[in-house]
């Protein structure tokens, strides 16, 4: 049981990739407490997000959206307004470094990879906010967009670019809950720890950063619970936090308000 109601709801989950994906996990909750879901997903990745979907506890469909393709935004819109008229709210998981964009090779990454990471994963939330916010607002109680970033107050070694292209989301997040916000739709976005999915793969220095969290977070880590992350996604997407917008939720074990690393780690009690 995930704790929220979302009978009669009905929401857009972008980045599903497989099982593993936090956007899988978070369709899957949204199903278990009575949301109708369709996914998104693009190209080749298409036949994987299939795939996966097949595996939720109620099959959804999976629309084609390539996020630098403005058409496909006007698609898929065009395509939910048919389907349901209005939309209770939408995930956007999306992102992508060139490979020359992360792993040391901050000083050196040439502007069409800066440009082509910062376009899929940070402009593309307002590209996907703004072509949705017809549908966002038919329902005449306003929605929800939320999305997935990380604690992009810090320099977080290996991430290089995804670093910029996170920071940038937040900043994008704000000024869509300033402009949608008088329209009803609340913009958030949840930082979220290390978690181990097939993005996570490509960056270097992962295992050592998803240890750090394990070893210092004051509530503790689990880089292989999801859960840890859909609690605050389907808090954002529920009436729940009909009142917050433009925020950063920090799902992460509360290491991004301590400086771990100095002394002993937290002593935890065991569960139970």
């Amino acid at each position: 049981m995930t704790g929220f109601d979302f009978q009669g709801r009905r929401y857009l989950v972008t980045g599903v990739m497989n099982q593993e994906s936090l956007a899988w996990h978070v369709a899957a909750a949204l199903q278990e407490a009575g949301a109708e879901v369709v996914l998104s997903s693009f190209g080749r990745a298409a036949r994987i997000t299939r795939k996966a979907a097949a595996l939720l506890p109620a099959p959804p469909d999976v629309l084609e959206l390539d996020v630098t393709d403005d058409a496909c935004f006007t698609g898929v819109a065009e395509e939910l307004g048919r389907r349901w008229g209005a939309l209770d709210g939408v995930l956007h998981s999306i992102a992508q470094a060139p490979p020359d964009a992360v792993g040391g090779a901050f000083l050196d990454t040439p502007a069409v990879s800066a440009l082509r990471g910062f376009e899929v994963s940070a402009y593309s939330l307002q590209r996907l906010a703004a072509s949705l916010t017809p549908l966002l607002t038919a329902n005449g109680r306003g929605g929800s967009v939320v999305g997935i970033t990380v604690d992009s107050a810090r320099a977080l070694p290996g991430y290089d670019w995804m670093g910029v292209f996170k920071a940038s989301l937040d900043a994008v997040a704000r000024y869509l809950a300033l402009h949608l916000g008088p329209l009803g739709v609340r913009v958030n976005l949840v930082a979220a720890g290390p978690m181990e999915t097939l993005s996570a793969r490509g960056i270097s220095t992962f295992d050592a950063l998803a240890d750090h969290y394990e070893r210092w977070a004051p509530l503790g880590w689990d880089r292989t619970d999801p859960g840890q992350v859909v609690g605050a996604v389907l808090f954002l997407l529920s009436d729940l936090a009909r009142c917050t917008t433009g925020q950063v939720v920090h799902a992460d074990g509360g290491l991004h308000a301590v400086m771990g690393g100095i002394g002993t780690p937290p002593h935890r009690l065991s569960p139970g």
